[in-house]
């Protein structure tokens, strides 16, 4: 039977056709395994991931191995993209059993969801010390079939530990003096010869951008406070910039480097890792980079709909063959006769919220068409991934929407993306919608999306908890907590600067211990610790007091025209009260935690 082939996921329509008879995500699967008595094989990976991609063919496409799956389990193909509640559940217990966490990963549970075996991606024959697929699941089902209590005992332990592992929030959010020294561990740990940071001393590979860390390390609190941080992310984009990993011909970089010179890429190019780079270039003053990453944006990934899809691949059909990286090794010439590898084409909310904010700040200093791109791209997930009820969709694709539900990442994400768009268009509407998405989160019991997370994790107990580490883009926590500070900087509040302290002491203790793996909700931290600079400039967009304005290192910088001004202050934004156009002429506020200096015209006066 095939369950996957009208699925809102590249991914599982990618496993369509697989001898495997394959369940989506759901409640269905686990009931069915109840029923027949079998352990639940959970496979979760997403469309452009290469080994995935290797592991299907190998294995999910053999009709010997679907035979055995389908005799001795039940199966469930998981696009992490779509339910990233779902991998990070999973990969926290997975990580009792292989510290080589990735994907695709393979997870082994009862039909109540308790894990008792998990790895990555096993090969179609034994490579010591690596079993085959095959092998492991003859063990797996021997296990279950002769040493059930062995393996219910393995379930109940890991759970009860997973569940022990929550930490408390911590008594108040991390100090300036505090954040400079986590940001001085990170500079620490910085690659010397070729800058940008390696998984551990002895400069393992693969070397990832990291963008959420670049953030932290470039925020202008730490200018007088960590000097040697904001050098540190200088030097890995010029070093990205300058290698393998940058894509000179259709822009944009790739997913990470395979050695640590950042040469020989994995070649899928994702959205969340060009939206991040955008916004670590504009910090570093490299608006031709900037624009670069942000073309990769616009010309390959944004669809007919105006949605931005979640990454390419990076295998493409050459000569009739799979080839992984023959189109973008090709010069632009050779390119123009290639087929282009292909787009897992899902609208992804949280993500697209990424690029939007990406687009709108690129746009307002470089190019006006990426502002209009960011506009395209939020008209097109207000259309297609808001739900009947108003809430929000984890994805849609071909204008469909997923039936996934939005998680804090989406949220927060989407939030800050009109937010960013709010304050470079001077329309308060954007800004409203956005503190809508953030209240639908904010209630009597805590901080979580309408419904409160994937109901089959909950009634399983394998909720993620805490606030996760930050990977390629920021975790939902992280994201949803900084859009809740934008929100309090442009004055909606007291409320949301309380919620994402509140995240920020939850995430705090972990954080400071970790900083390369935390670098988002550290960067909030900071926007606690640290007075904000909010600069709000009244009058024409084109005056040159409004140009300065948007190259200054602030928290906040909003233009905004007269009524724009006045339609902000009567929506409840307290940063626009009594802002105007002196005698007619673009007038700058440029205030620190809300008290201002005395307005001016002149841009020599905002640096």
């Amino acid at each position: 039977m095939n369950r996957l082939a009208n699925a809102s996921s590249p991914y599982l329509r990618a496993h369509a056709d697989n001898p495997v008879s394959w369940f989506p995500w759901g409640p269905e699967a686990f009931a069915e395994a109840a029923r027949r008595d079998v352990p639940v094989m959970i496979s979760i990976g997403y469309s452009t991931c290469h080994w995935c991609h290797v592991m299907a063919r190998e294995s999910f496409q053999d009709a010997e191995t679907a035979a055995v799956l389908d005799d001795g389990f039940v199966s469930i193909k998981v696009d992490r993209e779509e339910h990233p509640d779902v991998d990070a559940a999973y990969l926290d217990a997975a990580s009792a059993f292989t510290p080589h966490l990735g994907w695709p990963l393979t997870v082994f549970a009862s039909p109540e969801g308790r894990v008792f075996y998990a790895g990555t991606y096993f090969p179609p024959a034994p490579r010591p010390p690596q079993p085959s697929f095959r092998q492991v699941l003859a063990a797996v089902r021997e296990a279950w079939t002769l040493r059930r209590d062995e393996v219910d005992a393995t379930g109940s332990s890991l759970r009860d530990a997973l569940a022990a592992a929550a930490t408390d929030a911590a008594d108040a959010p991390p100090t300036l003096d505090q954040l400079a020294a986590a940001a001085r561990t990170v500079a620490a740990r910085e690659d010397r010869e070729y800058s940008g940071f390696a998984a551990g001393p002895a400069f393992e590979t693969p070397k990832f951008p990291n963008t959420p860390v670049l953030r932290f390390l470039q925020h202008p609190a730490l200018v007088d406070a960590a000097p040697e941080a904001a050098p540190v992310a200088s030097r890995a984009l010029a070093a990205m910039r300058d290698s393998e990993l940058h894509d000179t011909v259709d822009g944009g970089f790739f997913r990470y480097a395979t050695r640590r010179d950042w040469s020989v890429p994995h070649f899928e190019r994702m959205l969340t890792d060009n939206a991040g780079l955008v916004e670590v270039a504009l910090a570093a003053r490299d608006e031709v980079t900037a624009t670069d990453a942000a073309r990769f944006l616009v010309d390959v990934l944004q669809l007919p709909s105006g949605g931005i899809a979640a990454a390419q691949d990076s295998e493409s059909i050459i000569d009739g063959a799979r080839n992984e990286g023959g189109y973008y090794r090709a010069s632009a010439e050779e390119r123009a006769g290639l087929a282009p590898p292909a787009l897992d084409a899902k609208v992804v909310t949280g993500w697209n919220g990424h690029a939007i904010a990406a687009l709108a700040a690129v746009g307002t200093r470089t190019d006006p068409r990426f502002v209009e791109a960011a506009r395209w791209a939020a008209d097109a997930v207000l259309e297609n991934n808001v739900a009947d009820d108003g809430t929000l969709r984890r994805a849609s694709l071909d204008e469909i929407r997923s039936a996934a539900p939005a998680t804090l990442e989406d949220y927060g994400g989407f939030a800050r993306g009109l937010l960013a768009l709010a304050r470079v268009t001077g329309e308060v509407a954007y800004a409203e919608r956005a503190r809508a998405l953030i209240d639908l989160c904010l209630g009597d019991d805590g901080i979580a999306p309408p419904g409160g997370g994937d109901p089959v994790l909950t009634a399983q107990g394998m909720q993620p908890r805490g606030v996760p580490s930050d990977g390629a883009a920021p975790s939902g926590p992280s994201v949803f907590a900084a859009a809740a500070l934008d929100l309090w900087r442009l004055g909606a509040g007291e409320r949301y600067r309380e919620a994402a302290d509140t995240l920020v002491r939850v995430a705090a203790d972990a954080a400071l211990a970790a900083p390369l793996a935390h670098g988002a909700i550290l960067e909030v931290a900071l926007g606690l610790a640290a007075a904000p600079r909010q600069v709000v400039v009244v009058g024409d967009s084109d005056a040159e007091i409004a140009d300065a304005a948007r190259r200054v290192a602030a928290d906040v910088v909003v233009v905004a025209s007269p009524a724009q001004a006045q339609a902000f202050a009567a929506a409840g934004f307290e940063l626009f009260i009594g802002k105007s156009a002196l005698a007619g002429e673009a007038t700058a506020y440029d205030c620190r935690a809300f008290t201002c200096a005395l307005p001016t015209t002149d841009p020599a006066r905002l640096v």
